[in-house]
């Protein structure tokens, strides 16, 4: 989309990407329609926003056609089906679809690192983000970190030199529209996830795997070895491959040896920190580091700022975020886990009695799983709520869980529920499984509601 003062950009969805993108095409030129189903008064905060950003129509409460006939590229956010009428129409007339990250990958002057996965791409994308800035001024001189978590990275590339390093945490949603990749691309791991939005695992594997399609020979790709869905596309792999995995295959990559983690490449292999360095709870956070060494030593950064990235790092807020310690049991806000897998991984890092508050909206995930891991595992009590309350209930007692299980209206009775009987010496756990948004805007909300909820426990109800 180099020929900006010749493109009219037609950006379906004001949120945060959306706003980005068109902020982007706009200051270089590009007539921009930012289209959102959401009316006007909605809007407020957002046209007050953008009322600095140049060449800037606006289309709201909905998506009309007439749209598209003026359009030369359109520009769905992540959070937008495919699958609208509007979108749909514009297929229909051969009209060429991109999307923030994909202009980002486009005009982006330094190296990129690009991180996906069903679940621990967060974490991982901020471990490398830390070594990335630990690296300044040896090797790079600065370090960004975004995409699909934090501030959009097209809102930094007038910022961005040849000599830095864009770290990119990259979702199916962005993918799916990808015909560039990153010079270093992470497959973490691929389990059912957003299939009320891609339809099937084959068509979200298919947007997973856009982070790989496109390398060259001269780039490399780092994959999961403990997930088989992650480590049987490394046949699809053009470039250099790295793979990470708690044992050691032989092959060049990450793995754990005698409590270290250690390091193979064309050049050696080594130990680059103990694991006691790994402060994160689980063996998935054990992964994610060697993901993000892995990741690291692809992009060219030395052990030392490796080490440095590891160290002294607790965690990223609703990833099993310690919340406080109130009725003799610990509170623990994992709003990230959208997924049964997610929820699976949380319980197996944990070893003590667990009131498991799980709910919201479903995403058309397999929940058999979950149910045997409840079982498995040292929950004492789980308490559904939302939108999914009764389809999690459903799926526990079919299975037979020999578990004591309720069922409340929302998140905050689900907090109350839990306050009248903490495990004592135990955890109480918030590990939804499902998305938020039959009642929050996004987990982030959640999460800082149940932080807040769980704050305001009154001493007294004890």
């Amino acid at each position: 989309m180099a020929d900006y003062d010749a493109a009219c950009a037609v950006v379906v969805g004001a949120a945060r990407q959306g706003r980005a993108l068109a902020r982007f095409l706009a200051r270089r030129g590009a007539r921009v329609i930012l289209t959102d189903a959401r009316p006007e008064a909605e809007m407020k905060d957002t046209l007050e926003r953008m009322a600095d950003v140049p060449n800037l129509e606006w289309a709201l409460g909905g998506h009309p056609e007439r749209l598209l006939d003026l359009a030369t590229v359109v520009c769905p956010s992540g959070g937008v089906p495919l699958t609208i009428p509007f979108l749909q129409a514009a297929r229909g007339r051969g009209l060429r679809f991109s999307n923030d990250s994909q202009v980002f990958l486009d005009e982006s002057p330094c190296r990129v690192v690009g991180i996906t996965g069903s679940a621990g791409k967060t974490t991982t994308t901020t471990l490398l983000g830390r070594m990335a800035a630990a690296a300044e001024g040896q090797g790079i001189r600065r370090a960004w970190v975004g995409g699909n978590i934090g501030t959009p990275l097209l809102d930094m590339l007038d910022e961005m030199t040849a000599a830095d390093l864009a770290v990119m945490e990259l979702s199916s949603f962005q993918l799916e529209l990808m015909t560039t990749s990153p010079q270093v691309a992470g497959i973490l791991n691929i389990t059912p996830n957003h299939l009320d939005r891609h339809g099937t695992l084959e068509a979200y594997t298919a947007a997973k795997l856009n982070i790989l399609t496109h390398q060259t020979a001269g780039d490399t790709a780092v994959l999961g070895r403990d997930d088989p869905a992650a480590w049987a596309v490394r046949e699809q792999v053009c470039g250099q491959l790295l793979g990470f995995g708690l044992e050691d295959d032989g092959q060049p990559g990450a793995f754990v040896r005698g409590e270290q983690i250690w390091l193979r490449t064309a050049a050696g292999e080594r130990a680059v920190l103990p694991a006691s360095d790994i402060l994160l709870p689980g063996l998935h956070n054990v992964r994610n580091v060697l993901a993000a060494c892995a990741l690291g030593t692809a992009a060219g950064l030395s052990d030392e700022v490796l080490r440095a990235g590891v160290q002294g790092f607790r965690g990223v807020p609703h990833r099993l975020e310690f919340v406080r310690t109130w009725g003799g049991a610990d509170w623990i806000n994992d709003s990230k886990a959208t997924t049964p897998s997610a929820v699976i991984m949380a319980l197996q890092s944990i070893r003590r009695p667990v009131v498991l508050l799980a709910g919201g909206r479903d995403k058309a995930l397999p929940w058999q799983e979950f149910a045997r891991e409840v079982a498995a595992n040292n929950v004492a009590r789980v308490i559904c709520f939302g939108e999914a309350a009764g389809l999690i209930r459903a799926v526990l007692d079919e299975a037979g869980v020999d578990v004591a299980v309720e069922t409340v209206s929302g998140l905050q009775a689900a907090v109350q529920a839990a306050a009248a009987a903490p495990p004592a010496g135990g955890v109480v756990l918030l590990s939804p499984g499902c998305t938020s948004f039959d009642e929050f805007a996004d987990y982030e909300q959640r999460g800082d509601r149940f932080k807040e909820w769980v704050h305001a426990l009154d001493e007294e109800q004890r």
